[in-house]
């Protein structure tokens, strides 16, 4: 399970240059289409949508922004 969900923050694993997009960039979840296809908007640095795009769970990492208990 990729924990990935709405609202989701993401970063991109591989570079999509089809949509200007690169390893790396960060983005949020807006919506789920299907199990384990999201729709991530990635903004510019005054949070304007620069690249919706649907993507699979595998280009995609959650990142986290506190501590996460380590998996048993």
């Amino acid at each position: 399970m990729s924990g990935i969900g709405i609202h989701s923050v993401v970063a991109l694993v591989e570079n999509l240059p089809e949509q200007g997009l690169v390893r790396g960039q960060i983005g949020a979840v807006v919506e789920t289409w299907a199990p384990s296809v999201y729709e991530v908007e990635f903004s510019d640095d005054q949070g304007r949508t620069c690249a919706p795009a649907a993507l699979k769970a595998g280009q995609l990492m959650r990142l986290h922004h506190g501590p996460v208990p380590q998996a048993a």
